[in-house]
Formats: C-alpha cells, structure tokens, sequence
C-alpha cells in the first residue's frame, strides 16, 4: 500500500481558529506572495485558497470584515461580481478548466469554515477530476504546488491588466 502525505493539513486541523480572521490578516498586509493574494481592487480582493479543493481555487474577499451579504454595500457587491468573472477568465487562460463551482457558503449549516467574513470561492474542475482517493480515502491529491499556481495566476492577472 502506497501512502500519501499531506502534512501541511495539520497545521490548519490543529491550528487556532479563535483569533484574528486569516481574510482581513491577509488583507492588511503589505507581503500579498505569502498571503496568497492575487488581485486588489478597490472594495475587495482575489486570493488563493490556502486549503484549496483543487488547483486554482481561488477565493474573492471583500475588504471588509462582513459575515452576512446582505449587509455589503452594492459597489462591493458589483466589485466581487466583476472579480469573480475576472478570476474565471484568467483560470481559463492559465489553466484550461472544463468547468467552476462558484458559489458562498452562508453559515456554518451551509458549511462555512469561516463565517464571520463573506467570501466567493471559484473552483476550478477538470473532466474526470475526481478519483478514488477523495471518495476512499478522504484524501485529495493536488497535481501542482500552491506557489506554482500562485505564480502563474498572479502573472497572468498582471499581463491582462497592462492589456487595459
């Protein structure tokens, strides 16, 4: 029997989840490489998931710190509309997806791991995406470093907006 290791989910499993929200710490930093975050607009930012479903998950966080939707003002609405279609096309160019999951989880019955800071996930899937290891084991295997994937999106995102 062959063993996968994801060490780096223990961390998040055992880590502390009382204190400051990860969105605003990595909001308010000035380090966006080490955060993940890939695009600042001017109401709210494209970040990668640090615990992502699968390559490119990339999240779309308002800058400020809301647990309902309904209580962001319709700029901020429009601005996470607009980067969350911004994060499709670029997930497209770099990465050739067949298709996203887009969607908020509104409450911890909803399954929101953070609920207190309302957030757009864009997940990106592949035909035949899921095998046997998600659906046997509780394990999913990610074919490319969180850096790497870093790296390419946040380039890609730099040359469209030279293209504006």
């Amino acid at each position: 029997m062959k063993r996968i290791w994801a060490g780096w989910r223990m961390k998040y499993i055992l880590g502390d989840k009382s204190g400051e929200c990860v969105f605003c710490h990595a909001l308010q930093s000035t380090d966006d490489a080490s955060n993940l975050v890939l695009w600042r607009g001017e109401r709210a930012a494209m970040m990668l998931n640090l615990y992502p479903y699968s390559n490119g998950h990339v999240l779309v966080v308002p800058y400020e710190h809301r647990g309902d939707l309904c209580s962001l003002q319709a700029e901020t609405l429009t601005e996470m509309m607009f980067l969350t279609t911004k994060a499709i096309e670029i997930l497209r160019s770099t990465m050739s997806p067949d298709g996203f999951n887009v969607g908020l989880n509104l409450g911890e019955a909803a399954g929101a791991g953070i609920q207190d800071h309302v957030h757009i996930h864009i997940v990106p899937r592949w035909e035949n995406d899921t095998n046997f290891m998600p659906v046997l084991s509780d394990v999913r295997v990610m074919p490319e470093w969180l850096t790497d994937t870093y790296s390419k999106l946040r380039a890609a995102l730099s040359e469209a907006a030279q293209q504006n």
